[in-house]
């Protein structure tokens, strides 16, 4: 990521997606920018982005396995209430049934500092780590993502509408990010491939 001198959204339109200034509780940087993980379902980190569509903004919520760097959930609305980051993270937790333990990491939104996200992280025992006040590189590898992401999709469509941006995005995560896209980080080896291997190591 900082080899790359990747960091915040591209500069087009903006749009704020996180909106710390709330007096929801604030959880402490757990992660610290260790971005490493031993083993799957270990460290999930996530964040928002927005989508332009003819129709309006699509919002987007992943969470991302620091082990694979694979999407492991993902949820997109025509909002940015807490119930799309909950939508996430609950995809994640359904698909992976994590043990006690799981650090997860975002930023200081108040989606993620809802009542409703923290009763989820209280049922499955999970720990919440958030970035600090403004600094991009703590989520770096959700940054990194979303710059992937636009770089390689967004930016090269026109979306119509919101449900031919879904489709896309859907195909994008699920048949070509996680299991043909290579990275750096698995050893040049998809997030499913790299999985793969170490189960079978």
């Amino acid at each position: 990521m900082k080899q790359s001198q990747l960091c915040c959204k591209i500069k087009r339109k903006f749009k704020v997606t996180t909106d710390s200034k709330h007096r929801l509780p604030v959880a402490k940087n757990v992660l610290d920018r260790d971005f490493s993980a031993t083993r799957p379902n270990q460290k999930y980190v996530g964040d928002i982005t927005y989508i332009r569509t003819q129709q309006g903004w699509l919002y987007l919520a992943v969470v991302i396995d620091l082990f694979s760097r694979k999407v492991v959930g993902w949820a997109m609305e025509d909002h940015m209430e807490a119930s799309l980051v909950n939508d996430a993270l609950l995809m994640a937790l359904w698909k992976r049934k994590p043990k006690t333990g799981l650090i997860w990491h975002s930023d200081r939104g108040s989606q993620y500092a809802s009542e409703s996200h923290r009763e989820i992280l209280k049922d499955y025992k999970i720990k919440q780590s958030m970035s600090r006040k403004g600094d991009c590189w703590d989520n770096a590898v959700s940054e990194s993502f979303f710059h992937t992401l636009k770089t390689e999709l967004v930016h090269h469509m026109n979306f119509k509408n919101r449900q031919e941006a879904k489709s896309a995005i859907f195909e994008y995560i699920e048949v070509f990010y996680n299991r043909k896209r290579i990275h750096s980080a698995n050893d040049y080896l998809s997030p499913e491939e790299y999985e793969h291997n170490q189960k079978i190591s």
